[in-house]
């Protein structure tokens, strides 16, 4: 709250004021409130000690070693190749992050700490995330644009030169893309109804992940696959894994050169314009309502922001983690509405996304 010249409001200036604070952490209908927002200010200042101490649980598979197999704090301690004192101050710390529990001198594996190594392809994005902490040494320059971000080199196929990782980096990173479409795939098959679609094209697939999930959903339609050339091997090589590669077309191009396969009824772009600038974006989707029949619909699935109600997910997380790469920008699903609509898009649909933190899903129609 400001005063009409801008100055902060009274209550900024109550808060800030000692004597206040003092008070209101002992009067009983203020002190609850004051410790809750005590301890978020907590967080948030100690939030990259936290990660830190996440990133060595799982780099040495502390959850792992405690899951079905409760331990005693000491031996437990003992297995990990760490000083004692230092082993159980980290064994500690994954109680206070709610990963682990200490009951009666025993570490057991709490549900979190489950559901944590249930999640597909987390661990391994949680491993992943080293480059970006180098890329953010220097928070502020990297907020000016001065830090050439090693993050931007790990993308594979944004430029369509492989990235400039090494081969073991980049197999790795291409396997955390896939395991980590894992959620995206379900949850945005869960946000969208694709009765009647006989005709699907996914644009930017990958792997094919997605494109397995619809073919479960959509076991009579065709399926093709719009990807740059170089992924194409590997995509037939992941499909017909699974028993899908009579399923699928292959279609092998560019989007941002080539025009998109023709005569589909719904398009679908996961994971995609988010690695993109606006110009290469307004490309893509004039090619995808090009590309359309008369009412196909066009479906775009990615982490975007929280447009005016900004959250952790989009405008941190994601936000910063586009910054590194250098290629796109995370946007409010408002704002890919409106993309949508210069493109000659109507009957624009925002699906009301139950994990923001995996996807959220805006829809449209060629009109």
């Amino acid at each position: 709250m400001r005063d009409a010249g801008g100055a902060p409001g009274w209550c900024e200036r109550l808060v800030r004021d000692p004597r206040f604070r003092r008070w209101a952490a002992r009067f009983p209908l203020t002190r609850s409130h004051v410790r809750h927002e005590g301890e978020a200010i907590f967080d948030i200042v100690s939030g990259f000690a936290q990660s830190q101490v996440l990133r060595v649980l799982v780099e040495l598979r502390v959850l792992h070693l405690v899951e079905g197999r409760p331990r005693e704090i000491g031996a437990l301690a003992r297995e990990l190749p760490l000083p004692d004192d230092r082993a159980e101050i980290l064994i500690r710390g994954g109680v206070a992050l709610g990963l682990l529990r200490l009951s009666r001198g025993r570490v057991r594996l709490s549900l979190r700490g489950a559901a944590l190594l249930g999640v597909p392809g987390l661990e391994e994005m949680i491993r992943h995330h080293d480059i970006l902490y180098r890329d953010l040494s220097d928070p502020v320059a990297f907020f000016r644009g001065e830090v050439e971000t090693e993050l931007a080199g790990f993308w594979p196929y944004v430029f369509g030169q492989g990235g400039e990782a090494g081969a073991e980096d980049s197999a790795r990173y291409s396997r955390l893309m896939a395991e980590s479409q894992i959620l995206v795939a379900e949850d945005t098959l869960a946000a969208i109804d694709l009765r009647g679609v006989s005709r699907l094209v996914d644009v930017g697939g990958g792997t094919g992940m997605f494109l397995a999930h619809v073919a479960g959903a959509l076991p009579h339609a065709d399926l093709v696959l719009f990807d740059l050339p170089q992924v194409m091997g590997p995509a037939r090589a992941a499909l017909e894994g699974q028993g899908l590669g009579g399923r699928i077309t292959f279609a092998p191009g560019n989007f941002r050169h080539d025009d998109l396969p023709e005569g589909a009824d719904a398009i679908t772009l996961v994971r995609v314009l988010y690695d993109h600038p606006d110009v290469v974006v307004r490309t893509l989707l004039s090619r995808a309502r090009a590309a359309l029949s008369p009412g196909g619909r066009l479906i775009v699935s990615e982490p975007m922001t929280g447009g005016d109600a900004p959250h952790v997910a989009g405008d941190i997380y994601f936000a910063l983690y586009c910054m590194a790469m250098r290629t796109g920008r995370a946007r409010a699903p408002g704002r890919i509405a409106e993309l949508l609509r210069e493109a000659g898009f109507g009957e624009i649909r925002i699906a009301r996304s139950s994990r923001p933190f995996v996807t959220s899903v805006v829809e449209g129609r060629a009109v």
